[in-house]
C-alpha cells in the first residue's frame, strides 16, 4: 500500500475549492472576485505541480 502524501492532498483540495470560487462569484457577478479566484487557482496549481517536481527529483514520489 502506498503512502499518503497529505501535503499534495491538501494542494489538490486547495485548487477545487478555488475553481469553485469562480462559480460562487459568477453567479455573484463580481468581476474582481472571478479574476482573484482565476489567479489563486493559478498559483496554487502552479505551486502543487512545483512542489511534486521537486519531491519527484528528490526520489520521494514514484
Amino acid at each position: 500500500m502506498k503512502k499518503m502524501n497529505w501535503l499534495l492532498l491538501l494542494f489538490a483540495f486547495a485548487a477545487v475549492f478555488s475553481i469553485m470560487l469562480i462559480g460562487v462569484f459568477i453567479a455573484e457577478k463580481s468581476p474582481a472576485g472571478i479574476i482573484a479566484s482565476i489567479v489563486l487557482v493559478c498559483a496554487v496549481m502552479g505551486g502543487g505541480f512545483t512542489l511534486k517536481k521537486k519531491m519527484r527529483e528528490q526520489g520521494l514520489l514514484d
